[in-house]
């Protein structure tokens, strides 16, 4: 039994001098003594009992307790939603209007503590949307849930973090009221772009299909399609294609992987009637090309010292399928043999350069002569495959030099060196170019050496004279002669090595080269690797830190354009590194998509954070996610777009918290204790004295 006067209580309680059991016999005893006394209407009884009862208060030996008391302060802690979603609209104003009132209404009460919780901001490196709980938790963990008052949320309600389960176990956890004050209005709409299904990697050369979908939501009730929109795509940048598309209804693009590594799609949507941001009408979908595998054709001519070395080399690739021929005898040789049998199989001429040649992705022609094996006509067929996109390596040997070289076919009009007929046999060190020093294909070859120094490389002794008509001269030979010409043509490209003794390294004389390295880099670049390109503009983020680099033959030391993804745009300086590399660096603070360009019309793509954040899903205020909780509570969920509050009132432990119009604060009323005092009721003489009187006149009147 507790009653309160002021700040104190006071309660009963017992120190027994004996055990609780000895205590309940003695009573039973007692008690069993006095029913035979009054069955047998003893005189006396009535004394007996006041006696007996006299003896059960001394052994309970009862006090009365005072308890000093401090009040505590309830807590009522206010989460402040400040995720992106909040800046859609006047949000933020709304949210920012409706926590002013709040506070200045909680600061009105007695005996209420009010804190403030900012929540919601993304994570870096996270997709995992609006996390208001998790905030909320931690800023609970120093306050007793008998102190807990109320938790108010100020949100737009997309909230992804809401405890699973139950809500009637979430909300015994958190203990308290919940109060939903959402920031926009019911009844939003809106258009938002959804990919439904998108590769993570596509075969380069083939198209891969992607599922989007338009939707204006919320969805009409018969499923109705509503109408069409125009969707744009654009692809690493490119120019943008443009469709158009029913809304409501799964569509599927068929987008080409025409290169390795990242294949970035952007696609935008039309706002339409309703549109509450222009973030979700777009989306960024990043596709990496895969080769399935590398089919090279090798032609060698006659039989040589370093055939097979391109052969190993090749084969030593578990992603190169190759195709080698070598031509055995040349025709010249009179036997009475057919041409058709000058090599142990047949050589499928038409099937190679007519049917079947643009299943490979590069034809390497290596000390080749024309001697009347393969016709003009297929080696036009090889032009028209390089024009169209196809790689060509071609390897030189002394024949190079003679009427029989292949620059005299029409393999000519895309070659970029002309043999001049001289073929020098010295001795000589293969040395890089100073377009070669800047070149991903040569730059930093192994033992390549600082500018002006001699490399650590073997030595060579063919070289066919040329003069370079077109084309990136990155390799040189004797007298500083050209050596390695890259070259593009139409849609495809061009390599001339004007020397056959690359084997030279690969047998190690004299310490060798780097010719597996060297012939991977230029096998890829013909494949248009990006990461090989002479002239590129990339672009990569780390934390808050965006890194762009200029690739280039040229030193170029003009700003590049950063267009963050809100739309602005900054310059930014890049200091040229080594070799071909200029490298800019600038600190971000907005998440999403950022296009850099420079003034060659180059574009580099570079994603901060997630491309297609949960936050921006459905960005239409709504009270589906919390209501339940909040109910659960006992609280609810009011509109707040006006950024007006509804009433406030304290409520005792136990009350409805919320109802129309109105939220509750509960009442705690706790407390600490600051000291006691016990006082005892019966002291031991007094209690002794009087039972000793009562047993004396129970005595007496049984006496008379």
């Amino acid at each position: 039994m507790i009653a309160a006067i002021g700040n104190n209580a006071y309660t009963l309680a017992a120190a027994p001098l004996l055990p609780w059991p000895a205590i309940a016999g003695f009573t039973a005893a007692a008690l069993l003594l006095l029913a035979f006394g009054l069955w047998r209407r003893g005189r006396g009884t009535l004394w007996r009992g006041a006696a007996f009862a006299m003896l059960l208060a001394i052994l309970v030996n009862p006090s009365l307790v005072e308890e000093k008391r401090a009040p505590l302060r309830d807590v009522a802690v206010i989460v402040v939603d400040q995720s992106p979603s909040q800046s859609i609209g006047h949000r933020r104003q709304a949210t920012a209007a409706a926590l002013a009132a709040l506070t200045r209404r909680l600061n009105q009460e007695r005996d209420l503590d009010v804190r403030i919780v900012r929540a919601g901001e993304p994570r870096p490196g996270r997709n995992d949307g609006t996390r208001l709980f998790a905030d909320l938790n931690r800023a609970l963990s120093d306050i007793p849930r008998k102190r807990l008052a109320a938790v108010f949320m100020l949100t737009d309600g997309e909230v992804n973090d809401v405890p699973a389960g139950k809500p009637s176990i979430a909300a015994r956890q958190l203990g308290a009221p919940l109060q939903v004050l959402l920031s926009g209005f019911p009844g939003e709409r809106d258009r938002r772009l959804v990919v439904r299904q998108a590769p993570s990697f596509g075969i380069v050369g083939k198209d891969v299909p992607l599922l989007v979908e338009i939707e204006d939501v919320p969805l009409p009730a018969d499923g109705a399609a509503r109408g069409e929109a125009r969707l744009t795509w654009r692809k690493d940048g490119g120019p943008p294609h443009e469709e158009i598309v029913p809304i409501d209804r799964p569509v599927q693009l068929s987008v080409p992987i025409d290169h390795g590594g990242p294949n970035v799609l952007e696609l935008s949507v039309n706002p339409g009637r309703y549109s509450l941001t222009p973030i979700n009408k777009h989306a960024v979908v990043v596709i990496h090309g895969v080769r399935d595998r590398l089919r090279v054709l090798l032609v060698s001519g006659e039989p040589h010292a370093g055939e097979r070395v391109w052969r190993n080399i090749l084969k030593s690739d578990p992603s190169v399928d190759l195709v080698h021929f070598t031509i055995l005898r040349p025709p010249e040789k009179q036997d009475g043999t057919p041409i058709r049998e000058l090599s142990l199989i047949a050589f499928p001429i038409q099937e190679l350069f007519d049917l079947k040649l643009h299943d490979f992705d590069l034809i390497i022609f290596d000390r080749y002569a024309q001697r009347g094996i393969i016709p003009r006509t297929y080696l036009e067929n090889v032009v028209r495959y390089v024009e169209n996109g196809g790689a060509l390596l071609v390897a030189s040997g002394p024949d190079s030099g003679t009427s029989s070289s292949l620059y005299r076919t029409p393999l000519g009009e895309i070659l970029p060196a002309e043999p001049t007929g001289d073929v020098e046999e010295e001795g000589f060190e293969p040395q890089l170019t100073a377009l070669g020093r800047r070149h991903p294909v040569t730059e930093d070859l192994p033992g390549a050496g600082k500018p002006g120094d001699l490399p650590s490389w073997g030595r060579w002794f063919s070289q066919v004279d040329g003069v370079v008509h077109r084309g990136t001269v990155v390799m040189k030979g004797d007298h500083s002669e050209p050596l390695l010409v890259l070259d593009h043509v139409g849609k495809g490209r061009v390599a001339q090595l004007l020397s056959d003794q690359m084997w030279l390294w690969a047998r190690g004389f004299e310490g060798g080269g780097p010719q597996a390295e060297l012939l991977r880099r230029l096998v890829y670049w013909l494949m248009k690797e990006p990461a090989l390109e002479a002239n590129a503009l990339r672009a990569a983020i780390d934390g808050d830190r965006l890194t762009v680099t200029r690739q280039s033959l040229e030193p170029d030391d003009t700003p590049v354009t950063v267009a963050a993804p809100d739309g602005t745009t900054a310059k930014l300086r890049l200091t040229p590194q080594h070799g071909g590399r200029s490298v800019g660096n600038m600190t971000i603070t907005q998440m999403g998509l950022y296009h850099i360009r420079d003034d060659k019309g180059q574009v580099a793509l570079a994603a901060a954070g997630p491309l297609n954040p949960v936050e921006f899903a459905d960005v239409r205020t709504t009270a589906k996610i919390l209501a339940p909780l909040a109910d659960a509570t006992g609280g609810r969920v009011f509109w707040a777009g006006n950024g007006r509050i509804p009433e406030i009132r304290r409520v005792l432990p136990g009350r409805a918290a919320s109802g129309a119009g109105w939220m509750g604060v509960r009442e705690n009323d706790d407390y600490v204790v600051t000291g006691f005092r016990e006082t005892p009721l019966l002291p031991a003489l007094v209690a002794l004295f009087l039972a000793l009187g009562l047993m004396l006149a129970a005595w007496r009147r049984e006496g008379r």
